[in-house]
């Protein structure tokens, strides 16, 4: 198949290629930024450009559209729709430009609301923060482009928050923390983390590839989940720590949070540290996988090897 990447440069896209190539696939990059491990595959464009992207689509069978505004710190807010929602609407109207039938959109659990228990892809949405309010607005875009003709195909994967070697997202945060000796336990740690390592998440990607479906909403973690206070003590053991990391009551933790708020404020700088990620990181994000559990995919790696190679990579080589 011909198949363009919107954010291919990206962390997860680069995995996702690696992926498709041994399968036989054709690959086109559209991203802003030039992917360094693949730059022959590569259309520089944004998102936001309908003219560019609709060029790019040419010849396409199949598109993913994983370019989004993800961070928990974008400014101006307006990015989050600007991309996450105005872009997808792009990427419909390319595809409906060049006759492309079949569209594989990697949303976000971040459409859940927080502290939900066991979210299952039933739940009615009720995001929590301007990226899910945003990635919502995103499915509804395709699924009405879907429902406009029974010959479109869409996948929607809502994955939960995703690392890996090479990412800096939160949990990477996390991992340099741990690595710093600064790192504390906020509460009783006993909360459920549903996180998801690229390796397996790229892999379950582009198994959907040359599958059909009309809608398909497949929710997207690594099990079994690990507790807040058992991912870090996991780390802290790959990175040859017995230390125990010691532990502050969430009202400390959340205090030390939105000083960090205040004082990004004053600065305009930009911290690992704010009440926002202490939030998310204290709150039972736990996922429900039944439906992925029967789809017959099967993980290339426990999430724990996904710790270990991760660590291995970024702070033992």
């Amino acid at each position: 198949m011909n198949i363009l990447i919107t954010g291919g440069s990206g962390f997860i896209g680069t995995r996702l290629i690696e992926n498709l190539l041994k399968e036989g696939h054709s690959i086109k990059i559209y991203d802003k930024h030039v992917s360094t491990t693949y730059p022959d595959f590569m259309v520089e464009g944004d998102v936001r450009n309908l003219e560019i992207l609709t060029k790019a689509c040419q010849s396409i069978d199949l598109i993913y559209n994983l370019a989004a505004e993800h961070a928990d710190n974008v400014t101006p807010l307006s990015l989050y729709k600007d991309v996450n929602v105005d872009g997808a609407q792009n990427v419909v109207d390319a595809a409906k430009a060049n006759g492309i039938k079949n569209i594989i959109f990697t949303s976000s659990v971040a459409v859940y609301p927080l502290d939900a228990g066991e979210s299952n892809e039933s739940l009615e949405p009720a995001p929590f923060n301007e990226y899910g309010i945003t990635k919502l607005a995103a499915e509804k875009v395709f699924l009405k482009w879907q429902a406009e003709d029974k010959d479109n195909s869409l996948f929607i994967v809502r994955p939960a928050a995703v690392f890996g070697e090479t990412n800096r997202g939160n949990i990477y945060n996390l991992l340099k923390q741990i690595h710093s000796g600064k790192f504390v336990n906020i509460g009783k740690g006993d909360n459920k983390k549903s996180i998801g390592y690229v390796g397996n998440i790229a892999a379950f990607l582009a198994s959907l590839a040359e599958k059909k479906t009309t809608v398909d909403i497949y929710n997207y973690t690594d099990k079994p989940d690990m507790t807040a206070r058992e991912m870090a003590d996991y780390i802290q053991k790959e990175l040859g720590r017995e230390k125990k990391i010691p532990s502050v009551p969430l009202f400390v933790g959340l205090m030390g949070g939105y000083a960090f708020d205040i004082l990004s404020k004053i600065t305009g700088k930009k911290f690992p540290v704010s009440s926002i990620r202490i939030k998310k990181f204290t709150a039972d994000t736990s996922i429900d996988t039944t439906k992925l559990e029967n789809s017959g995919f099967k993980r290339p790696y426990t999430l724990q090897e996904g710790f270990t190679r991760t660590v291995k990579a970024e702070f033992l080589s």
